[in-house]
């Protein structure tokens, strides 16, 4: 009986362990996420910065995630024990090879930050809410992947849910369409992105960090003539806190953020599942979307509360429709098999 006692509070204490590392990983991903969408609204569009310099921010976050590449590959290489990265030795044909890839990433980011730059950080879920929408469409088109009618359904309620916020947006504030624009553009980009990353990863051997490192290398160069059309070098110099640590810290730290999201998200699905993931992410856009509003002070109406529910709830349940869907599928493939 003692023998028993001891195994069950083992099994308990080894329970709790599980516990406190998914808390853990979900506390670091919501704190990871939330800070990165406030410090880069400071950084593109905040009242005391006053910077208008979008590409330059977005061509300095690429800029620190290459070096952070670097710096753990050298600790991979001085202590192998605790760290593992893979070679950053450039490879010219690797990089040519990834190129499409990076031309798409340059416009997730890039849109993805001028949309934050022009609407609210409340409205910005919304403004961004078309990503299924889009996936659904280019899984047709380029995949020849259809879609079942349950996952058409929450996708029009994705849609319902974008026009009603837009219209509601629009009631309280002066909603600036080409912020609007942009989010379309990214949600667009966002799922472009999620089909060429599983057609490019081979090329990497399937690391996540090196297809990480070449699309940074690729996106720092790809930006250069972007900072330089949209005229960003004569506001650069007559900016008053280019000479000031506290702005170099908060554009560094934004750098740190952005490859740590990816990280601690990549994390998130291992301790839990993706449906947990997108679980967890709906949950902290919800918080998000309440702090913006209480920290900006905006009131907002009833239809533009529901607005933003339809868009999170269509993604939650087209992310649980699609998991039902593929456990049936593989539900029959056993029986096939069996057969």
């Amino acid at each position: 009986m003692a023998g028993s006692g001891a195994g069950f509070n083992g099994a308990n204490e080894s329970l709790a362990k599980q516990y406190f590392k998914v808390l853990v990983v979900v506390s670091a991903y919501w704190a990871v996420s939330l800070s990165m969408v406030f410090l880069n609204k400071y950084l593109l569009n905040g009242d005391s910065l006053q910077l208008d310099a979008p590409m330059f921010v977005t061509w300095f976050q690429c800029l620190v995630t290459v070096i952070i590449c670097v710096i753990l590959r050298i600790a991979a290489l001085q202590m192998p024990t605790y760290v593992s990265f893979p070679s950053v030795a450039i490879n010219i044909s690797i990089s040519l090879q990834v190129l499409p890839l990076s031309l798409v990433f340059v416009g997730m980011i890039m849109f993805n930050n001028l949309c934050l730059q022009y609407v609210g950080v409340a409205f910005y879920n919304v403004g961004r809410s078309l990503t299924t929408v889009f996936n659904v469409v280019f899984s047709f088109v380029i995949l020849g992947q259809k879609t079942s009618l349950s996952a058409l359904a929450c996708c029009g309620i994705i849609v319902g849910g974008f026009f009603l916020g837009i219209d509601q947006e629009k009631e309280s504030v002066d909603i600036s369409y080409k912020g609007v624009v942009c989010g379309v553009l990214a949600s667009c980009c966002v799922a472009l992105n999620a089909i060429f990353t599983k057609r490019v990863l081979p090329v990497v051997d399937n690391s996540v960090w090196l297809l990480t490192y070449y699309n940074n290398i690729n996106a720092s160069f790809l930006f250069l003539p972007l900072i330089l059309m949209n005229g960003e070098v004569g506001t650069l110099i007559s900016f008053p806190y280019i000479g000031f640590a506290s702005f170099w810290a908060a554009m560094n730290l934004s750098g740190v953020l952005g490859i740590s999201i990816a990280y601690v998200s990549g994390l998130q699905i291992q301790v839990t599942s993706p449906l947990t993931h997108n679980i967890s992410g709906t949950a902290k856009a919800c918080v998000q979307t309440v702090i913006a509003c209480v920290f900006f002070q905006q009131s907002k109406s009833y239809l533009w509360w529901t607005s933003n529910f339809m868009s999170l709830g269509g993604s939650l349940g087209y992310t649980r429709v699609k998991q039902l869907e593929m456990k049936q599928q593989h539900e029959e493939k056993k029986k096939d098999s069996n057969i």
